[in-house]
């Protein structure tokens, strides 16, 4: 997915924040919980995406929401919403993980399958590839039955597909070529 300017420039800020004042680790693990919080609730995406309730109001309910969090990431939420950029909320929180993350040496690592696989067999193909060069990575696993069989693997930039799929539309086109 790719992420917006935006996203980029307000969590490349708060990196440069949080490592002068030596908040990363605290940060990192709150903007973990933002990203949840706002990957499982609706209502609050659409209360941040609804143009006709003001930044006050939106402040009000966010500082409700995410009082727990360390001043540092309250004043974040508070500005990204003061300057009208909720809707991107989740995406800089993201991309502060991201980050960190790069910087400590994370590899993310998506793993596409048709069916839930076994620890085992998620092991097994981690490590049939040159990709996962390190035992410290980020490991997501997404379940597409549209592919029918085998596996879609992505590691940063560079993916491997041995999925059934992509193999049946290689042959289809070889047989449209002849």
């Amino acid at each position: 997915m790719l992420t917006s300017k935006v996203a980029k420039r307000y969590a490349q800020g708060l990196l440069d924040f949080t490592n002068e004042s030596g908040q990363t680790a605290t940060v990192f693990s709150e903007m973990k919980d933002v990203v949840k919080i706002m990957n499982e609730s609706q209502d609050l995406k659409k209360f941040f995406l609804t143009p006709y309730i003001d930044s006050k109001k939106k402040i009000e309910v966010a500082n409700e929401i995410f009082k727990g969090l360390s001043t540092s990431s309250q004043n974040l939420i508070t500005l990204v919403i003061r300057h009208g950029r909720e809707k991107q909320l989740k995406n800089i929180a993201q991309e502060f993980i991201n980050k960190v993350e790069d910087i400590n040496g994370v590899q993310r690592v998506t793993l596409t399958t048709a069916t839930q696989l076994s620890k085992e067999n998620i092991e097994h193909i981690l490590k049939s590839t040159d990709l996962v060069n390190s035992s410290n990575f980020d490991l997501v696993v997404n379940i597409k039955p549209e592919i029918l069989g085998g596996y879609i693997l992505r590691v940063g930039d560079q993916q491997v597909d041995a999925s059934v799929k992509s193999k049946l539309n290689s042959i289809k086109k070889d047989f449209h070529l002849n």
